[in-house]
This record gives C-alpha cells, sequence and structure tokens, in this order.
C-alpha cells in the first residue's frame, strides 16, 4: 500500500469511524434540564467534540494501521478476500 493509498484510506476511515462515535454520550438539553432560548429540545447539551475527534483519530490509526499490516506484512490483496468469501460453491 503507498503512502497516498494509506492517507486516502485513513480519510475514509476517519470520517466513517467519526459518525458512528458521534451519538455516544450525548445527552439533549432538554434531559440536562436547560434548553437554550432559539435552540431544538433535541439538541445536545454538551457534544464533546474534541474527545470525540481523538477518540475517532486513535481508532481510525488502528483500523488503518492493521489494514496496512494485513496488505503489507502478510500480503492479503483484494483477489486473497475474494477467494475467502466466494460463496458459489
Amino acid at each position: 500500500m503507498s503512502i497516498a493509498a494509506a492517507i486516502a484510506v485513513y480519510f475514509v476511515v476517519w470520517w466513517v469511524v467519526l459518525f458512528a462515535v458521534l451519538p455516544f454520550g450525548v445527552s439533549t438539553q432538554e434531559e440536562a434540564g436547560d434548553v437554550t432560548l432559539g435552540t431544538a429540545h433535541s439538541a445536545p447539551a454538551r457534544p464533546l467534540l474534541i474527545r470525540k475527534a481523538i477518540a475517532t483519530t486513535i481508532v481510525a490509526g488502528i483500523l488503518v494501521g492493521a489494514l496496512w499490516v494485513a496488505a503489507n506484512v502478510y500480503g492479503v490483496t483484494l483477489e486473497t478476500l475474494a477467494g475467502v468469501f466466494d460463496l458459489r460453491q
């Protein structure tokens, strides 16, 4: 896997993981009992975006690192994966 491919894969994985992590630990303003005037009752009270961005960066790095090891150390390719998941038997 080239550096450019690894960066591209990291970028895609980072966004997918971010959207998976965003709902964790969110409480609405209504649940917190402090609704700001002019906002929806369902708006998050404390979204904790910095913490979620850091967690996303770490998880995406681990996933892309594992993919890099599988591709460069163990020689896993799309062709070998297609052979593993061949359901035409």
